[in-house]
């Protein structure tokens, strides 16, 4: 646990006395790896175990381990970048969310149900739950050698709506770069669907995202512009991280698998 405390690209909330030596020797932490990329994962995964320990009885948000490892996205996204973006600002506001709906009405209910009982109304909770939510929906957008136009043989449907509603994929590809680069200040651009397949192109500022500003638009692609997602590795460049996100990083398997879903059921998921 020492060596979580003091690592620099940790953060963690100081909380009551637990026994932490089981979960510490289970995980195989040891002094020495710190640095490596897998005793890090190993670090964020243990982050979520205590969460939820520290937790008990109460709320029991967790943080997710990243789908890929840290190095996984260089040069693209840095190793830096992931450790201090999920390690540091994910895990932030998560933590955050456990201590403020503790002991109230919001406690144990869905992330989707806090961002729509809170927004407007409670601020400070909606911001940290829907950060928590879009965060962990923007990972599994990202992957190695990812990007570009959709395969026409794996993701045929979703190459299809994007064609219908956009009138090709550069159109899409012109209007979600727009959307991303022009969101002022720190926010969100996203690709929503109706329910009924129709594609369109929104971009939300701070944490908003389409759960709550329409009760129709079901996100199934976003790309977060908040600058400690991409500073590090871009500067004050934003339009260069949204080229590379758009034709190296992209998930176009989840976002067909998002597409999917909402065709088929019309409704949201976690």
């Amino acid at each position: 646990l020492h060596h979580i405390l003091s690592h620099p690209f940790y953060v963690l909330t100081i909380v009551p006395p637990i026994h932490c030596c089981d979960y510490y020797h289970q995980y195989n932490i040891h002094a020495s790896a710190p640095d490596s990329d897998q005793n890090m994962q190993q670090l964020l995964i243990l982050s979520s175990i205590l969460a939820v320990t520290v937790n008990a009885g109460g709320a029991t948000y967790d943080l997710p381990p990243l789908p890929f490892g840290l190095s996984a996205l260089k040069p693209m996204i840095g190793k830096k970048t992931l450790q201090i973006h999920h390690g540091k600002h994910h895990a932030k506001y998560v933590n955050t969310l456990n201590a403020l709906v503790a002991g109230t009405s919001l406690e144990n209910q869905s992330l989707e149900k806090i961002m729509k009982a809170s927004y407007k109304s409670k601020p400070a909770i909606f911001n940290n739950a829907a950060q928590a939510w879009n965060h962990s929906f923007y990972w599994k957008c990202l992957k190695p050698k990812g990007g570009g136009v959709p395969d026409e043989n794996k993701h045929a449907q979703l190459l299809e709506k994007i064609n219908k509603s956009f009138g090709s994929y550069a159109e899409f590809r012109k209007q979600f770069a727009e959307a991303a680069n022009t969101a002022f200040g720190s926010g969100w651009a996203w690709l929503v669907s109706d329910g009924r397949g129709n594609l369109s192109v929104m971009k939300t500022i701070g944490a908003d995202n389409p759960l709550v500003l329409s009760g129709r638009s079901i996100p199934i692609l976003t790309c977060d512009v908040w600058e400690h997602a991409y500073y590090l590795d871009y500067a004050n460049l934003r339009p260069s991280y949204v080229d590379t996100f758009l034709d190296n990083l992209l998930n176009w398997d989840f976002v067909a698998e998002n597409l999917e879903r909402a065709v088929s059921s019309g409704r949201n998921w976690s």
